[in-house]
C-alpha cells in the first residue's frame, strides 16, 4: 500500500453515521407530511391558496386516500347518531368553524356520454327526490347547491358512480347517506309546486348547469345540527339553512373528481327500517324483523295528504298534546303512538 495514501485514510467518525441516520429519518417524515391529504388541505386553507393552485401540481398522482382520509370517509358516512345539541348550541358551534379563504373552484358540468332515455329519466327522478326532500322549501340557490353536491359525489372516488347510487347510498344498510330515503319521507305525497321546482333544478343540473357557490362540496348539513365531522372538513359556504363542505387536501381538489360515471341508473327496492339493524346483523348488515320491529315500523307511516318537509326545531315548533289524565282513551292512544308505543288488539291493525 502506498504510504502517503495510508496516512491520508481515516475511518468515518461515528458522528457522521448519526447525522446520516437523522437525515434519513427527516426525509421520511417530510415525505409523509407532503403526501398527507389532510395536512395539505390545512396548509392551503391557512394561506388562502386557490384550489387549482394545488390540483395542477398533483394531477398526475393517483388519488388514493391515506389513513387520515379513510378515517374521514368512515366518520362522515356514519351519521346515525349526531350529538344531541340544542339548536341554539349547534348554531354557535357551526359559527365557530371558519369558512375557507380565497375563491372556490367551480365543478365541471355533468355531461355523461350516450346516456339512454330510461337512465336519464331515472336519474332525473332520483335527483328531483334529493332536491325536494332535502331542500324543497329552501331558497332556489340552496336547492341548486344540493343538486350540485349529488353530482359532485357521483364524480368522486369515495361515492357510487351514478346519480341514483349516490342518492340511495346505504338505503338498506344501517346508515343512509340521505336520510329521506330511509325515514319514511318517500311515503309522503309531494307538494306539486315544490316538486315541479325541484324537478326544474334537477333538469338544469343534469343538462350541465353548475352551481359555482359550493364548488366541489360533497357534504352539507342543516345549521341547527352540529355533526362531529364538520371541523375536519373544509367549510365552503352557507346557503339558507345548509352549510356546505368539501374534503380537505388533494381528496377535495378538482383533480380528485375523476370517477367514471357508470350510466346505470336504478332505484333500489327499499326494505323496512325494522329489517335494517346494526346489532345482530349478518355480514350484509341485515337481520330478520321481529313482530316488535314490525310494530315499530308503523312510525314510518304518513298520511296521503302529507305535503312533506321537516320540523325545524330552531324555529321553536313543538308538538302540543293535552295531559294524558285529561284526555280520552283515543287521545291517550294517539299520544302513545306519537311516542313510539302502540296499543294493538285483535280487532284492528292500528292504522
Amino acid at each position: 500500500m502506498n504510504v502517503a495514501a495510508a496516512r491520508s485514510y481515516r475511518p468515518a467518525p461515528r458522528e457522521d453515521h448519526r447525522r446520516t441516520a437523522l437525515w434519513l429519518v427527516g426525509i421520511a417524515v417530510l415525505v409523509s407530511l407532503l403526501t398527507s391529504e389532510t395536512i395539505w388541505g390545512q396548509v392551503l386553507d391557512l394561506f388562502g391558496a386557490e384550489d387549482h393552485d394545488y390540483s395542477e401540481q398533483a394531477s398526475s398522482a393517483p388519488f388514493v386516500p391515506d389513513a387520515q382520509m379513510k378515517e374521514l370517509i368512515e366518520i362522515t358516512g356514519d351519521n346515525a347518531e349526531l350529538p344531541a345539541y340544542a339548536p341554539e348550541k349547534a348554531i354557535q358551534l357551526n359559527e365557530a368553524i371558519p369558512f375557507t379563504h380565497g375563491p372556490v373552484a367551480s365543478a365541471r358540468p355533468f355531461a355523461p356520454p350516450n346516456l339512454g332515455e330510461v337512465a336519464k329519466l331515472t336519474a332525473l327522478r332520483c335527483l328531483t327526490q334529493a332536491v325536494y326532500f332535502e331542500a324543497g322549501f329552501e331558497p332556489i340557490a340552496g336547492r341548486r347547491a344540493v343538486a350540485q353536491v349529488v353530482l359532485n359525489r357521483a364524480a368522486h372516488p369515495a361515492f357510487p358512480k351514478s346519480v341514483c347510487g349516490v342518492v340511495y347510498q346505504g338505503v338498506n344498510r344501517p346508515v343512509c347517506q340521505f336520510s329521506f330515503t330511509c325515514d319514511g319521507s318517500l311515503n309522503r305525497k309531494p307538494n306539486p309546486r315544490a316538486w315541479k321546482e325541484a324537478e326544474d333544478v334537477a333538469i338544469a343540473a343534469l343538462n350541465g348547469y353548475v352551481d359555482t357557490a359550493v364548488g366541489y362540496s360533497t357534504h352539507y348539513h342543516a345549521n341547527y345540527v352540529s355533526p362531529y365531522w364538520a371541523p375536519k372538513l373544509v367549510k365552503i359556504t352557507q346557503i339558507g339553512a345548509h352549510i356546505f363542505y368539501r374534503w380537505p387536501g388533494r381528496w377535495g381538489m378538482p383533480g380528485a373528481f375523476s370517477g367514471q360515471y357508470s350510466g346505470m341508473e336504478a332505484i333500489p327496492a327499499i326494505l323496512p327500517r325494522s329489517s335494517v339493524r346494526k346489532s345482530g346483523a349478518d355480514a350484509g348488515g341485515l337481520v330478520k324483523a321481529s313482530s316488535e320491529d314490525g310494530m315499530r315500523a308503523l312510525q314510518d307511516r304518513r298520511a296521503d295528504n302529507d305535503d312533506g318537509g321537516r320540523i325545524d326545531a330552531a324555529k321553536g315548533w313543538e308538538l302540543a298534546l293535552p295531559p294524558v289524565e285529561e284526555s280520552s282513551r283515543a287521545s291517550r292512544m294517539m299520544a302513545s303512538q306519537q311516542a313510539g308505543e302502540y296499543e294493538i288488539n285483535g280487532t284492528g291493525n292500528g292504522s
